[in-house]
């Protein structure tokens, strides 16, 4: 049996009294719960918040020489996200390793520790008219190392490529406490393993992230954002033209009814675009996409630039909104649940009804967006949570049909104890299994969080 007062008492040793709080000092600070994240909540003595990486490698040094599991974090805004992890002694969050390390305006890159506020950090370098292309799901809550752990790209993707893409090097703790770096602070840098890309949407299961370098691009000139709403078929011949066609948008995203719309009870889906650049370029391409949605008779809006980026965050409210200060472990005869999924691109129209029409038939409430160009996208659901295994069953069926997937982020505690979350039928899961054995080989980093318990 573990001593809780050898646990505390050594993690005060390393940070101080003041860094290590019991989860009642901690009250409702955690976003989510930690309840929906862990399968024994009362079992977790506290919560540690290192300042240095030193600080972070001493404690995970010490987790390992007693062979305590540890769950990272950062804010929590996506703690509820992933698996239940098991026999949590402790959490570490990185929140106080919060500085700006170096903004190397000229090269276009960043280097910050993970715990700094992703929005803070894009209100810095918009100073310098540059930012980091992501726009990912509690963006205003998250920390830099969260939105990697869990991969989090966000519509931009379209334009900019994925979280892997962007990048340029990472300092992470292993299991054993040891520090490491890979990469570097250039866009060119090829030395060593890449080790950014294999943590990347890793959970927190294969080393703690304390540092990260990014790649930036400038602000646009100007922006534009356009909404089409109409048939199937005159959207499917929309998309083919904004993904194969000479216009270049920076977002794409097919939306299920309503989630813009002011009549979501028409069943009409609707295709959101925006457009960055030089403002010539982008009032040209507005007007040839206008020209071709009048010849395939789609109902069109548009936003001012000044009101440019209320439907997009219009959009993402849809999928945080429902989970701001739900209780996903009260006895609620109703559950709420937010998945990703994936199908492929050129069926994106064809399956997104599909799915609709199966939640519509079991009597579940469901709002889509999907990013049309990788096939990636966010899924709400609502309804009886005795039926909710087998809808998830069904939509995940749907999505495997395309060649896709479909993971349960978050949903009521009953429910994720119940259900396999990722649904993965990949044949990657053994080599998956050996470099987690590699990393962590007595599990002590975010245990049974990632697919299949690993």
């Amino acid at each position: 049996m573990i001593s809780s007062a050898k646990i505390t008492q050594s993690l005060r040793s390393i940070v101080g009294e003041s860094a290590v709080l019991s989860l009642s000092e901690l009250g409702e600070s955690q976003p989510g719960g930690i309840a929906a994240a862990v399968q024994t909540a009362n079992a977790i003595e506290c919560i540690v918040y290192p300042q240095t990486a030193v600080e972070l490698a001493e404690i995970v040094t010490c987790a390992h020489r007693n062979h305590w599991p540890l769950l990272p974090l950062g804010k929590g805004s996506k703690l509820a996200w992933g698996g239940l992890a098991n026999q949590v002694s402790f959490l570490l969050s990185t929140a106080r390793l919060n500085r700006l390390i170096d903004h190397a305006a000229a090269d276009m890159t960043v280097t910050a520790e993970a715990g700094i506020s992703f929005a803070q950090l894009q209100a810095s370098l918009a100073e310098s008219r540059q930012f980091i292309a992501l726009d990912p799901l509690w963006g205003d809550q998250a920390t830099l190392g969260g939105i990697v752990a869990t991969r989090q790209a966000g519509s931009l993707r379209h334009r900019y490529g994925g979280v892997r893409d962007m990048g340029l090097g990472i300092q992470f703790v292993r299991s054993d406490g040891q520090l490491v770096k890979a990469g570097g602070r250039v866009v060119k840098n090829v030395a060593g393993y890449d080790l950014m890309k294999l943590l990347t949407g890793s959970f927190g299961t294969l080393g703690v992230i304390t540092e990260l370098t990014f790649r930036l691009y400038p602000l646009p000139e100007t922006e534009q954002t356009l909404l089409f709403t109409g048939s199937d078929r005159s959207l499917q011949e929309l998309l083919s033209t904004l993904l194969v066609g000479p216009l270049t948008p920076t977002a794409v995203d097919l939306l299920s009814p309503g989630i813009l719309t002011a009549e979501p009870g028409s069943g009409q889906m609707s295709v959101l675009v925006q457009f960055h650049g030089l403002a010539a370029s982008v009032e040209q391409q507005g007007e040839r996409l206008y020209a071709l949605a009048t010849d395939l008779n789609l109902q069109r809006q548009s936003w001012s630039e000044a009101e440019e980026t209320y439907p997009w965050k219009q959009v993402r409210s849809q999928f945080e909104q429902p989970f701001q200060s739900l209780d996903q472990d009260a006895h609620q005869p109703n559950a709420t649940i937010l998945c990703q999924f994936g199908v492929l691109p050129n069926q994106s129209v064809d399956r997104l009804r599909q799915i609709l029409n199966q939640a519509d038939q079991e009597n579940f409430t469901c709002k889509v967006q999907l990013h049309a160009g990788s096939g990636l996208g966010n899924l709400y659901l609502e309804g009886d949570l005795q039926r909710a295994v087998g809808v998830i069953t069904a939509l995940r069926s749907l999505c495997q049909s395309s060649k896709g997937f479909l993971t349960v982020l978050n949903a009521p505690l009953t429910l994720k104890q119940n259900i396999d979350l990722w649904g993965y039928q990949g044949n990657a899961f053994e080599l998956m299994a050996k470099i987690k054995q590699q990393f962590d080989p007595h599990r002590l980093l975010s245990p049974d969080r990632f697919i299949n318990g690993l």
